[in-house]
């Protein structure tokens, strides 16, 4: 496994990769990297000829300076992890390396996908999100990249971006790992305190219960108990709980048969935001 840091040093490699005709697959990450990361890298190593990982924390997609400094770094046992799956490359660069001299996100329109959910909550996010990982399509040029459906949304907006870019790459979402509890993987999860920690797989818990009675209720209905029971927890708090139009993201207000929908939630444990979704 090769490790690299700077991106003329990845360009020679991918210049000699795409001489040779080379399938590259290609999944982004920030590090703190767990079970759900590394099945991707594993997919992505049986899918192509060569993988890259990427281990870069972004700034531009920060919406809270406290959050970029407090997000876990733990580049030396990660590359240890990646060696495992049996990895080519992996790109660690600086935030320097990345933005030169311009350390600002370019703007994007994504046909309104990213106003919805995580995008009124967290300005400019997916400024942020799209710039990042356009530089790293261009640089890397991959047939293929992967990424987890836990953040489904930014999945979505990867998916139009290279559409409306008429970028030569499969986007593949692969589905969320869990811990055996239910809890959503996520680096965020080793911040978590013991009682936050035993309290978190509720979040899973009450995704289930919505699915459940949705069946048989109204949206308006399942929202009116989501509402409800995160009132009776004392160590998570709701940010958000929104049935979508798993297309367009859009609030769902009532059940369409021709529609596929899914469930999204953010939650607050302490100042950790931890955020899942569900297929209904």
């Amino acid at each position: 496994m090769v490790v690299v840091s700077k991106i003329e040093d990845l360009k020679a490699i991918i210049t000699s990769l795409k001489s040779n005709q080379k399938n590259i697959g290609l999944v982004p990450t920030m590090g703190a990297l767990h079970k759900g990361h590394l099945s991707l890298i594993e997919k992505s190593v049986q899918e192509n000829d060569f993988s890259i990982t990427t281990i870069f924390v972004n700034p531009t997609q920060f919406d809270k300076k406290e959050d970029l400094e407090n997000y876990p770094s733990t580049l030396e046992n990660d590359l240890k992890l990646v060696e495992k799956t049996n990895c080519d490359l992996v790109f660690t660069p600086s935030a320097e390396e990345m933005y030169q001299e311009n350390l600002h996100a370019e703007a994007f329109y994504f046909d309104g996908l990213e106003n919805e959910m995580e995008g009124k909550h967290r300005k400019n996010h997916f400024d942020g999100v799209g710039t990042i990982v356009k530089k790293f399509f261009e640089l890397t040029q991959p047939t293929k990249a992967y990424f987890g459906e836990k953040d489904f949304q930014q999945l979505q907006i990867i998916k139009k971006m290279v559409s409306k870019n008429q970028m030569p790459i499969e986007i593949i979402g692969c589905p969320i790992f869990r811990e055996e509890d239910g809890l959503a993987m996520s680096s965020r999860n080793a911040r978590l305190n013991k009682n936050q920690r035993n309290s978190a797989p509720f979040i899973y818990e009450s995704l289930q219960k919505a699915s459940e009675l949705l069946k048989t209720s109204t949206i308006e209905n399942v929202n009116q108990w989501m509402q409800q029971t995160y009132k009776e927890q004392t160590e998570l708090r709701l940010e958000y709980f929104e049935i979508a139009d798993e297309a367009t993201l859009q609030t769902a207000t009532k059940k369409e048969s021709s529609k596929k929908y899914r469930a999204f939630i953010a939650v607050f444990a302490g100042t950790i935001r931890l955020i899942d979704n569900i297929s209904l």
